[in-house]
Parts: structure tokens; C-alpha cells; sequence
């Protein structure tokens, strides 16, 4: 059985796009004329019942007031509007038929639609129908609906993600033929309100398309999900999420689920830049740890990374150079606070040491030449030895020249 929505108070929600920007679903009644109901998909040029002779406007039917009488004669008789109903990123809308048997064999009914991209192209990748439901009896009207939105939603029949720009709606009659049937104006509604727990605070991703299946590459719907939110917080439903590319949310964002992404990208968060959302977004202590230490390098937001307290336990070195290979230096500071690091024993955290021996000249005091085995000498590496008066760095190594680079000078 499919769930039921109830349609009170539909049309006195703040967000629905019919009041906020005056958008036009409803197609017009069939009293306008049958040339705008199109027999094929909808599109400008196809066959209408205007004329056709097997579809002829009733103007008195006792259910409906006005209607369309229509006799079956294709195995799948279509009844497209022709003109094109907008989908928007984040609205769910709702097609409402009601359908009746008049004589002859009994046909099924279920809403259909020619989805379409803003080239005019038809969307062939997502699904475009809706429940097929039986007529069983001569005179009894049947309501069929189906809901159509960018979002992966329980309810939803048709989910378009962020492909469909318009579609062109409508019903189909399928079964035997010979059948007279009369239909009620088609009826498309925003319901929005429905799906959205809460539409003035928060912006969901998989209302932009977001699937959560840890597959499916999802960083363009988080993207519009933030740029939908326009100052609301964004919000990650319960799911696991695949981050495809480098993501960058602007707004604040809570996490339900999670997400999953390669350690070369980076996750951006804004507005919540300290560890504990970091891990309520990867659930992995490490793996947040290490998200949140790249984008603070990174990006010039950030001086800082939080850590809300917590212990971090690392199960090796972190490399600040691999997180940014593009910069070797910063002018502005960046500062881990407010909690601790802690390595977990194991052979990542193994010293390595390389004895070697190389020509220092004070009037250079920042490069090594001559050096000894220079090739066994790791960027990074920690100077020790007589001499050597403070914390210092390998900062570069050039084997071909025997000569390495200090992060400052010797003495």
C-alpha cells in the first residue's frame, strides 16, 4: 500500500513556489480547448485530441462538471499536456487524476510524464511513471497520483535529481481497447511543505539530487544544496555520500549521515570549521582530523582548527606538505587548539636515521652542501648533531647537487 499525504494547508505554506514566485503548475481545464493535450509525448508538434474523433469535451459529467470523454484505441493511449510544467531544485510536486469507466473493456490508468532538459531533449535516465491502477467497475471514479521531485524520498514515484529542467504531464490508458473512459481536469500541486521537515531552517541535499548511496558521486548536490540554503543551515540526512571532487560549503551544516571521500579532495566547511563536525561528517576520527587539517592549510578562512577538546590518536604522521603540494610556505599561522595529538604505536611511527656529514657556510646559513648520502635524507626529517642549537628541518633535498635546505638557519 502507498502511503497517503494529506493535502491540508498546502497552498498557505511560506515556501511553496506557486505563492513566492507566482510559478504556474496547474494545466487549464479541457473547457479551453483540447489543443494544448497532446496524444504522444507533449511536445510542440505532437498529435492533440483537438478534432481527433476519439476525444471529445463533455462539458456536464455528473462527478467531474467538465470533462474529457475518451475512446481507447492504442495500446498505451496517452494524454500529455503539452505546455511545460517548471521543476525546481528542492520542490516536490504532485499530479492528481481522476479517472472514470464509462463502457466497454476496462483499461488501467497511471500518471506519465516526458521529463526534459533545457535543451528540449528528453531526460531518458529517470523513471517517468507513476503506479498503474486498474478500472474495475463502470462508473466509479478512481484517483490516481503520483509525486515527482529532485529528491530520493520514500514517497516519491519519480526522482529527477538536478537532470530535469521541465516536464510535460499527463496520464496513460493501458490494457485492452474499445474502452470509453472520462477524465477530470489533471491537477499539479506544490507539496514541497510534505517532504521538508523544516523548510525555513535548513536545506537538504538529497532535495538537490543527493542519493547517499556511497557510490554515487554527490558533490554537485551538496554544492546546490548550499547555494539553495542562501544563509539556512544545509543538511546531510541519514545516508553514506560520495564526494567526487573538492566541496566547499559556505553556510552551516548539520550531518545524519556521512560521507566518504578520497584524500586528495577537500570538504570545506565554512561556517562549522572545528573537528567535532568534521567527525559527525566522516565518523572517523583520523580521517576528520586529517579533512580538517587539509582545508586549514589550504584555505585563508581558517587560522585555526579546533579540536573541541578531544584526543586525537593518529595512526601515522600526518604530511603537511602532501596536503598542500602546491605551497611551501605561509605567511599567516595556522594553529591546532584545544585538544591533543597522540600516536598509536606501531612501525608508521619507526624513526628512520641517516648519518651523514656536509660543508656549512655561515654566510649561507640555511644550506647544506656536499652532503654525504644525501639521497637517504627525507624531506621533513629532524637536524640533530653537535652544534646544532635549536629545532631544525630538512626543508628541501637536492641529490644531484648534494645539498639540502633548512627550514632556519644552523645556529
Amino acid at each position: 500500500m502507498r502511503p497517503v499525504v494529506a493535502q491540508i494547508a498546502w497552498k498557505g505554506i511560506l515556501m511553496n513556489k506557486v505563492i513566492t514566485d507566482g510559478l504556474v503548475l496547474m494545466p487549464p481545464s479541457f473547457a479551453n480547448g483540447l489543443d494544448v493535450w497532446s496524444s504522444g509525448d507533449g511536445t510542440p508538434g505532437s498529435d492533440t485530441y483537438a478534432g481527433s474523433g476519439n476525444g471529445v469535451y463533455v462539458p456536464a459529467d455528473q462527478d467531474f462538471g467538465a470533462a474529457l470523454e475518451l475512446l481507447k484505441t492504442s495500446a498505451m493511449q496517452r494524454v500529455r499536456y503539452m505546455g511545460e510544467t517548471p521543476i525546481l531544485p528542492g520542490c516536490y510536486l504532485k499530479v492528481t487524476v481522476r479517472v472514470k469507466a464509462i463502457s466497454g473493456n476496462l483499461p488501467s490508468v497511471r500518471i506519465s510524464t516526458r521529463p526534459s532538459r533545457a535543451d528540449n531533449g528528453a531526460v531518458g535516465t529517470v523513471t517517468n511513471l507513476g503506479v498503474s491502477v486498474p478500472l474495475t467497475t463502470y462508473g466509479e471514479v478512481v484517483e490516481v497520483s503520483a509525486f515527482v521531485g529532485s529528491g530520493n524520498r520514500t514517497v516519491v514515484d519519480m526522482v529527477w535529481g538536478d537532470q530535469v529542467v521541465y516536464a510535460h504531464m499527463g496520464l496513460d490508458l493501458t490494457g485492452a481497447n474499445n474502452g470509453v473512459v472520462r477524465i477530470d481536469d489533471i491537477e499539479i500541486e506544490d507539496v514541497t511543505s510534505v517532504f521538508l521537515r523544516n523548510m525555513i531552517s535548513t536545506a537538504d541535499v538529497r532535495d538537490f539530487g543527493a542519493v547517499g548511496d556511497g557510490v554515487t558521486d554527490d558533490s554537485a548536490a551538496f554544492e546546490a544544496a548550499d547555494q539553495a540554503a542562501n544563509g539556512r543551515e544545509v543538511l546531510v540526512s541519514a545516508g553514506t555520500y560520495f564526494l567526487g571532487s573538492n566541496v566547499t560549503i559556505n553556510n552551516r551544516i548539520q550531518f545524519e549521515g556521512t560521507v566518504v571521500m578520497a584524500a586528495e579532495h577537500r570538504l570545506a566547511l565554512i561556517k562549522n570549521f572545528e573537528l567535532p563536525t568534521y567527525y559527525d561528517a566522516f565518523d572517523d576520527e583520523e580521517r576528520a582530523f586529517k579533512a580538517a587539517f587539509h582545508a586549514l592549510l589550504f584555505f585563508s578562512n581558517h587560522e585555526s582548527l579546533d579540536l573541541g577538546g578531544r584526543r586525537v590518536a593518529l595512526s601515522e604522521p600526518v604530511d603537511m606538505q602532501a596536503a598542500v603540494p602546491s605551497r611551501t610556505t605561509f605567511a599567516t599561522r595556522r594553529v591546532i587548539r584545544n585538544g591533543q595529538l597522540h600516536p598509536i604505536d606501531g612501525p608508521a611511527w619507526d624513526s628512520e636515521i641517516v648519518t651523514s656529514q656536509a660543508t656549512y657556510d655561515p654566510a649561507n646559513a640555511r644550506v647544506l652542501t656536499g652532503v654525504a648520502n644525501v639521497a637517504n635524507i627525507q624531506m621533513g626529517s629532524l637536524v640533530e648533531g653537535n652544534g646544532v642549537g635549536r629545532e631544525i628541518y630538512v626543508s628541501s633535498v637536492d641529490v644531484g647537487q648534494q645539498r639540502v635546505t633548512l627550514s632556519q638557519p644552523h645556529l
